[in-house]
């Protein structure tokens, strides 16, 4: 954990909008808990100027964790059951939205699972000060301390310098190829201004299978005192 003592007072800023979200309905009965790789194939078929633009990425497609009696599974080929509520989210420069717009209607193969593309909306990146990235890229062999120092290089090369961070627990996504080790990563206190800008270029590597990209999330304290 890295923390820094609190600053008082805040800049208002307006958000720009040349980086936005696009958040898609879907009707998907279920997807393995690692879909990455096979998302990104279906969407490079519909979509092959994803991997040319350097600030578009997959979100991965998210339910729940575990909770009221619902145990999250955590084996890559278990299957997650999606909601009508869940949604397919992309992150793309405002330029592509009218080409993001024409997966609308698209029936795509997920790993063998078909998914069915809806209506789409834009959603502007946040102004909150808390972000959050399920998937960072790690090295296979970093610890906590390693995997923090290299966040924090990486941090400061885009000119941000961060007050408090938090890592949790390693994950692995696997392609044909390779497999990734990742780790989550909090930060909160933000400048609002820090905060927009790892929103729009994210931290290290493979944003097309969800590593890197940051959404906003409940403040760093209650996460630290549930972690006390």
């Amino acid at each position: 954990m890295y923390w820094e003592a609190d600053k008082q007072g805040e800049q208002r800023y307006v958000v720009p909008g040349d980086v936005v979200d696009v958040c898609y309905s879907i009707r998907c009965r279920a997807l393995p808990v690692d879909h990455a790789h096979a998302l990104h194939q279906a969407l490079r078929g519909a979509l092959p100027w994803l991997d040319d633009e350097a600030l578009a990425g997959i979100h991965t497609i998210h339910v729940a964790e575990s909770g009221n009696g619902w145990i999250r599974p955590e084996n890559a080929n278990d299957l997650l059951y999606l909601s009508r509520r869940t949604k397919l989210v992309l992150r793309v420069p405002r330029h592509r939205l009218q080409d993001a717009g024409s997966l609308s209607g698209r029936s795509l193969d997920v790993a063998g699972h078909p998914l069915e593309v809806g209506e789409s909306s834009v959603r502007p990146l946040s102004s909150l000060t808390t972000l959050f990235s399920r998937y960072i890229v790690a090295s296979d062999n970093d610890d906590e301390n390693s995997f923090m120092q290299s966040a924090l290089q990486q941090l400061q090369a885009l000119g941000i310098r961060p007050k408090k961070m938090m890592c949790g627990l390693g994950r692995l996504i696997r392609t044909p190829d390779k497999i990734i080790h990742t780790r989550s990563l909090m930060l909160a206190d933000m400048e609002v201004e820090d905060s927009v800008k790892l929103q729009q270029h994210g931290l290290g590597p493979w944003r097309q299978l969800g590593c890197g990209l940051f959404i906003p999330h409940k403040d760093i304290s209650e996460v630290r005192q549930k972690q006390e």
